[in-house]
C-alpha cells in the first residue's frame, strides 16, 4: 500500500496561519467535556490552563528530567527572576512519566528517550498550549547526539530531520495506513540561532541535517551493542553515505518533533551537542566534567536567544 503523504505546510494550514496560535488537528476534542492530559497529571476541568500557562512563549524539551530541571534553574537565573531557584517545582510531580517546570514565559519539559516517548509528550504539550490559548510560541529540543564528522562539543542546529534512509520525513502507521509527514524545520529560527551562536564565546555551531533512528545501537550503526549484524567497514560506509547526504549528527527524537510542530503551526528548532565523532568510535570516553560543559552548550544558546527576544540583550 502506498504511503499517504501529508504536506503539513499545504492545504492543512488553510484558515489557521493568520491566527498565529497553537492549534490542534483533532475535531473530536471539541465535543469532550474534559480533556485529561494523563501523562502530565493535568486536566481542563481540574486546572485553569490559561491562567497557569497562557503567558508561555518558549518551550524547551529534552530527554533527561534532571537536565530539564537544571535548565529551568539556569534560565531563572539568566532572566533575573524573583525567588529561589531551589523552589522551582515540578508541575508533573504527580506522575513519574515526565517533568515540567515553568519559569516566567519559559516551559522546560523532559521527554524521555526515543520517538514513542517524545510523541506522547508532544501530543499532550500541544493540547496544553492550545487549551491555554498560547500564541507565538517557539519550541526547542535541546539534547545530546553522536556527531558525524564533527568534533565533540559541536552544537548542531538541525536543518532537516531525516530518517535512516536520509529522507526528510516521518512515517506513522495510523489504522493500518502509513502516514508520511514532512520534517522540515523553521529556516528563519535556525538562522537566528546560528547568529546567536556567533555572539557566544567557545560555542562551535553548525547547521546540518540530523538523522533520527529508532534505536541507539544497531539502528545507529554501533558495534558495541548486545547484537551486531554488520562489519566495521559496513558501519563506516553507512556513516560516509550519511555525511554525503548532509547528516551531521544522530539522535532519536527529531523527526517526530519536527513533523508534529510543523503540522501544528509551531516554530521549532532542534539543537543537539555532539558527544563524540562516530567515525572515530562508538563509546564516550570524554571526562565527566567536559561532558557536563558540552551538555550545557545548547542551553546557553537557547538562553541567549530567549534573552534577545525578550529584550534583555541589544
Amino acid at each position: 500500500m502506498a504511503p499517504i503523504l501529508l504536506n503539513s505546510m499545504g492545504n492543512e494550514h488553510n484558515g489557521y496561519i493568520e491566527q498565529e496560535k497553537v492549534y490542534v488537528k483533532n475535531p473530536h476534542l471539541d465535543s469532550m467535556e474534559e480533556d485529561i492530559l494523563y501523562h502530565f497529571n493535568l486536566s481542563t476541568k481540574t486546572h485553569n490552563l490559561p491562567e497557569m500557562f497562557g503567558d508561555i512563549k518558549f518551550v524547551c524539551v529534552g530527554g533527561s528530567a534532571n537536565r530539564m530541571k537544571a535548565f529551568a534553574q539556569f534560565i531563572h537565573q539568566e532572566l533575573n527572576l524573583q525567588g529561589n531557584v531551589d523552589d522551582i517545582r515540578d508541575i508533573c510531580e504527580g506522575t513519574d512519566r515526565y517533568s515540567m517546570y515553568k519559569v516566567g514565559p519559559v516551559l522546560s519539559i523532559s521527554h524521555g528517550m526515543g520517538v514513542p516517548s517524545i510523541s506522547i509528550m508532544l501530543h499532550e504539550l500541544i493540547k496544553l498550549l492550545d487549551h491555554a490559548r498560547c500564541r507565538d510560541v517557539n519550541l526547542f529540543r535541546i539534547g545530546t547526539s553522536g556527531g558525524v564528522g564533527l568534533a565533540p562539543g559541536t552544537v548542531v542546529i538541525t536543518d532537516k530531520a531525516v530518517d535512516s534512509f536520509f529522507r526528510p520525513q516521518f512515517e506513522q502507521v495510523v489504522l493500518g495506513k502509513v502516514i508520511v509527514r514532512s520534517t522540515e524545520l523553521d529556516e528563519e529560527l535556525a538562522r537566528d540561532l546560528l547568529q546567536c551562536s556567533a555572539e557566544i564565546p567557545n560555542l562551535p555551531t553548525v547547521i546540518g541535517n540530523t538523522m533520527c533512528t529508532h534505536d541507539f545501537y544497531e539502528g545507529q550503526g554501533r558495534l558495541d551493542g548486545a547484537l551486531c549484524s554488520f562489519s566495521t567497514e559496513e558501519k563506516l560506509e553507512y556513516l560516509r553515505k550519511a555525511h554525503e547526504a548532509g547528516v551531521r549528527n544522530i539522535e532519536m527524537e527529531s523527526t517526530v518533533f519536527a513533523a508534529m510542530c510543523r503540522v501544528c503551526n509551531l516554530k521549532a528548532a532542534v539543537l543537539c551537542v555532539t558527544l563524540l565523532n562516530r567515525f572515530e568510535g562508538d563509546q564516550i570516553s570524554t571526562p565527566h566534567d567536559v561532558l557536563v560543559e558540552y551538555q550545557h552548550r545548547p542551553q546557553r544558546l537557547v538562553s541567549h536567544f530567549i534573552k534577545k527576544r525578550l529584550g534583555y540583550l541589544s
